[in-house]
């Protein structure tokens, strides 16, 4: 017998590598060692139907926990990875556990991004990246209570739509001038903030978050607000302090190749964590979402397997806020577009289309689910024509 496939995370890429091993027939040994307390689970509904309290923290889960034991997988929960020796092939957990891999899948993906603000008697600071995260926000949503979001990206505006839709009073801060800015740009970002101010948010941009005192946030504009608790939403920071640790190249992520492979022989990263050679985009990216976590994580099995891997989906995000649905493929922040043409629906609805020069670069649609498939293509098209 040789050394067990490992596999390192509790998120949607670990989950998805070890379901695709099993499927693929890999019948040897296999640990999973997940950080939390839970078997993995995946991150949308965090923000969305668990925080509404439409979704039970179980539905969040790959599989059941009974799954792993029937499928023989060593699933070792609340267990973290410590220390990694490539030389030697091996892992060491915190408790001091040295458990020997033939090859190995880093999926240990991004924290939050964290403020120097400490909570404070009747002032709650909290983040959301994991599932007990997720609870204790919930504790803190409903009528009559007040919630201040500390960013305007994807998760600040999700967590604010939860928030509105439970009954709280939402206040969302955000330095630059327009929400989303960074990613879809000033047109695009307008019209989010349109919506959420429709809902009853009270945006204020250009603006942040000076100080707080006793129960009351003080903003740089001078504004003073009265919460009950600040959620900070800022961005992510990928966990690749092991890998850094361990020699690793790592730079704002593990740096992989196309086929996943990290500058160690044997070891492979997948999902928020790896900073990923994208072959049809000729750059690196690195993509915090649910649909790269999947593809990766299935891509990685192959990898772990000893298969030739060539990872190259374009970039997908979707997103829910109220009865908003939107649908993005392509280059993640769309940078560097010149122009951007607006399509525009019924009920509000519209796609938009970021170019730059002749080239489409990414393409998005709200409410409009019939344009998926052409949306999509239209942009891989385009790739394959300029790459």
């Amino acid at each position: 017998m040789g050394a067990p496939v490992v596999i390192i995370g509790g998120g949607l890429a670990a989950g998805t590598a070890v379901t695709e091993l099993r499927e693929q027939g890999y019948d040897g040994e296999l640990v999973v060692m997940a950080e939390e307390a839970h078997p993995p689970y995946e991150r949308p509904p965090l923000s969305k139907g668990l925080l509404q309290g439409r979704k039970t923290p179980e539905s969040a889960q790959v599989h059941p926990a009974g799954w792993y034991a029937e499928q023989g997988v060593d699933l070792r929960t609340s267990t973290r990875a410590a220390w990694l020796d490539v030389e030697r092939h091996t892992v060491t957990t915190q408790a001091g556990d040295v458990v020997p891999y033939s090859s190995l899948l880093i999926a240990t993906g991004a924290r939050a991004r964290r403020l120097p603000f400490e909570p404070r008697k009747g002032l709650a600071v909290r983040y959301l990246r994991t599932l007990d995260d997720a609870l204790a926000l919930r504790d803190a949503l409903g009528e009559g209570r007040r919630l201040l979001v500390v960013g305007g990206g994807w998760l600040g505006l999700e967590v604010a739509a939860s928030a509105r839709q439970l009954g709280t009073t939402v206040t969302l801060v955000e330095p630059a001038p327009q929400p989303l800015l960074g990613v879809l740009g000033p047109e695009i970002g307008a019209r989010f903030a349109e919506v959420h101010r429709a809902h009853g948010v009270d945006l204020r941009t250009g603006t942040q978050v000076d100080h707080l005192n006793g129960g009351t946030v003080f903003l740089t504009d001078g504004t003073e607000l009265d919460v009950e608790t600040v959620f900070v939403a800022v961005g992510a920071i990928p966990n690749d302090d092991l890998a850094r640790a361990a020699g690793l190249a790592v730079d704002r992520g593990i740096l992989v190749d196309a086929g996943l492979r990290t500058s160690a022989p044997d070891v492979f990263a997948a999902g928020d964590v790896a900073h990923a050679e994208h072959p049809v985009l000729g750059e690196r990216i690195r993509v915090e979402h649910w649909q790269n976590a999947i593809g990766q994580g299935r891509a990685a099995a192959h990898a772990l397997l000893g298969e030739a891997v060539r990872f190259g989906d374009l970039p997908y995000f979707f997103t829910d806020q109220y009865d908003l649905g939107m649908e993005y493929f392509g280059h993640v922040g769309a940078a560097g577009f010149d122009r951007l043409d607006v399509e525009d629906g019924a009920e509000g609805s519209f796609a938009a289309f970021w170019h730059r020069g002749d080239q489409l670069l990414a393409a998005m649609h709200v409410n409009q689910w019939d344009r998926s498939d052409e949306l999509k293509a239209r942009v891989e098209q385009q790739l394959h024509t300029h790459h």
